[in-house]
């Protein structure tokens, strides 16, 4: 039990200071486990077993299905018909952020939907007028709530179900089992209504305008200072170099984004432009780096863009747009220059917003975390090329992207069997989900190509890594002690007292470490805990279920809400500030709508 408990604590530090990648972790904690067999009672057999868990093949098919009904343009085109609806009504416009979010969130995994919806949602609030900081946290936080509504919601879900099958399969005292497609249906409905009632009342007076309702990017990431036009006389160096040979050098941290000559503006690539006398060249860097290229190289400050309109002016394509990383993209640990992000897509970097912070200049070597936004600036086909690539979430709609809507009636008649099937009892949630796939291929609706592409492969090693965490709890004897001592807290509580506490300690969790985490460590414990005192299992798991699905308080909970850090030019504190209460809100009502509709006792 010891070393069970070390590795836990290693665990915590490692998913909470993210050192590694969460899914490098997980494979970590696997690998200890396996070396430390004789103490953590984890064979090489049992340690690898999280590939083959049914919850770790349920959730890679479910990205695989999302991403085949993201493929149809289905969800851009309910998130248009929201924006037509909403207009320039604030309430509009939020309700609809909601009230779509939500039960869409139910039946596609509710990460990719948020993925999809925030171009959708920022160009709403920039067309109406509004600040995208009002929409883009409820965007996500409704995602968050809409999960709650089916088995598939989310992956949370689907991996509490099949932990709390093994312990009924090996304590069937318990009564525990694996979950239907809708048996917390009726509890997830009362969640998101609570929810959304919070978000369009207290929640949106709560959320601060971080970023003005007339978007200016270049006025929001305050790059004046950071841009500017110089002009090539007659007598200097660089005269008869090209941009790379004069500029290029990394270490000067410069960017030339424009070269202007008689009035005509290039912007593709420039790096074997040659430069000529009377050139203006638009400059990315600081005014140090500005000042002492001008003095070496004779160089005339002209000014510099003041304004987005000030980069291009008269050109109509949008050629600065904000970039989010997501999970899964090969940028995440990458630095942009080890990524060759520039060379990759003809596209300068002009700010760089991470974690709440935005960094303006030597941004080339910090290394990328997900949840990170860059500020690019790029012609028109390279943008296209950055929205149909799923390694970025690219803030603002094109329409020069193609969907495949003639598909949309078979990748929704898929879904709807995905759904059926399991919740008539006709086929297990793992076999239903892998034949929706198959459908899927052989409809058309995604590319035989595209499979592989559509996994977040570091979710599905996350979840085969912490899996077998959750056994050696199990297996060692340390979640009957965990177990025991939170059932001591009984002494002194009701039965409903310890579930809620069982719902706080599992929301804290995580806001620190990963939801998938947070799960495999809280059910085995607070199974023990309920057997221990003669409670309902089935609503202890439920309340873990729940607080881990519903993390609203820090962005790192939760990485819906990592997609719409950047965007909505949220500080950390704006989650503690409208997440947190409405956690405690929703610990009370998850705990006695469980009680209502389960009961605590057995």
């Amino acid at each position: 039990m010891l070393v069970v408990f070390a590795l836990i604590l290693l665990a915590l530090v490692l998913f909470a200071t993210e050192w590694f990648p969460i899914d490098v972790t997980a494979i970590l904690l696997m690998v200890l486990l396996m070396v430390l067999e004789p103490w953590t009672q984890i064979s090489p057999r049992e340690g690898i077993s999280g590939f083959a868990n049914p919850a770790t093949i349920t959730v890679l098919a479910m990205l695989i299905l999302s991403t085949g009904v993201n493929r149809t343009g289905i969800v851009q085109l309910i998130g248009r018909k929201m924006a037509a609806f909403a207009g320039a009504d604030r309430r509009k416009q939020l309700a609809a952020t909601v009230g779509i979010t939500g039960p869409v969130s139910g039946v596609i995994n509710n990460t990719p939907v948020v993925a999809i919806l925030v171009p959708v949602i920022n160009d709403l609030a920039h067309n109406g007028k509004t600040s995208p900081s009002k929409l883009l946290m409820p965007l996500s936080f409704a995602s968050m709530l809409g999960g709650t509504l089916t088995l598939i919601g989310t992956s949370t879900n689907i991996l509490a179900s099949d932990i709390a099958a093994q312990i009924g399969a090996e304590s069937p005292e318990l009564g525990l089992h694996a979950f239907g497609m809708f048996e917390f249906t009726k509890l997830g409905v009362l969640v998101f209504a609570v929810g959304s009632i919070y978000l369009m009342t207290v929640g949106v007076r709560l959320l601060p305008e971080r970023i003005p309702a007339d978007e200016d990017l270049v006025e929001e990431y305050a790059l004046q200072e950071y841009l500017a036009d110089v002009v090539v006389p007659a007598n200097s160096p660089l005269i008869g170099q090209t941009v790379e040979e004069a500029l290029g050098d990394d270490e000067l941290d410069i960017d030339v984004l424009q070269l202007i000559r008689y009035g005509e503006r290039f912007s593709d690539p420039l790096a074997r432009k040659e430069i000529r006398e009377s050139d203006t060249l638009r400059l990315r860097t600081n005014r140090e780096t500005l000042e002492q290229i001008m003095d070496a190289e004779g160089l005339r400050l002209t000014g510099g863009p003041q304004t987005e309109g000030d980069l291009h002016p008269g050109e109509e394509e949008p050629v600065l747009v904000e970039v989010v990383i997501p999970s899964g993209s090969f940028l995440v640990g990458e630095t942009l220059a080890s990524s060759t992000f520039r060379q990759r897509y003809d596209a300068n970097v002009l700010a760089f917003r991470t974690r709440g912070d935005v960094v303006r200049d030597r941004f080339g070597d910090i290394r990328i975390r997900v949840g990170d936004t860059l500020l690019v600036q790029a012609p028109p086909d390279s943008l296209t090329r950055l929205v149909e690539n799923e390694d970025f979430i690219v803030a603002h709609e094109f329409d020069e992207v193609t969907y495949r809507s003639e598909k949309i009636p078979f990748a929704a008649a898929i879904i709807a069997g995905v759904v059926a099937l399991p919740a008539l009892n006709i086929l297990p949630i793992v076999v239903s989900a892998l034949a929706g796939v198959v459908a899927m291929v052989f409809s058309g609706v995604l590319k035989p190509t595209e499979l592989y592409s559509s996994v977040e492969w570091n979710v599905i090693f996350l979840l085969a890594g912490v899996i077998p965490l959750g056994s050696a709890l199990q297996q060692t004897g340390a979640a009957a002690l965990l177990g025991d001592a939170v059932a001591s807290t009984a002494t002194f509580l009701p039965a409903i007292g310890v579930l809620w506490v069982f719902y706080i300690a599992t929301g804290l969790l995580t806001s620190v470490i990963s939801n998938n985490a947070s799960v495999v460590l809280m059910i085995p414990v607070a199974a023990s805990a309920a057997q221990s005192i003669g409670a309902n299992a089935f609503a202890f798991v439920l309340a873990v279920t729940f607080a881990a699905s519903t993390a609203f308080m820090t962005p790192v909970g939760y990485q819906t809400n990592l997609f719409v850090y950047g965007p909505g030019g949220y500080k950390f504190s704006d989650f503690i500030r409208v997440g947190a209460p409405l956690q405690l809100l929703l610990s009370v009502v998850t705990v006695l709508g469980i009680a209502f509709f389960w009961g605590v006792r057995v």
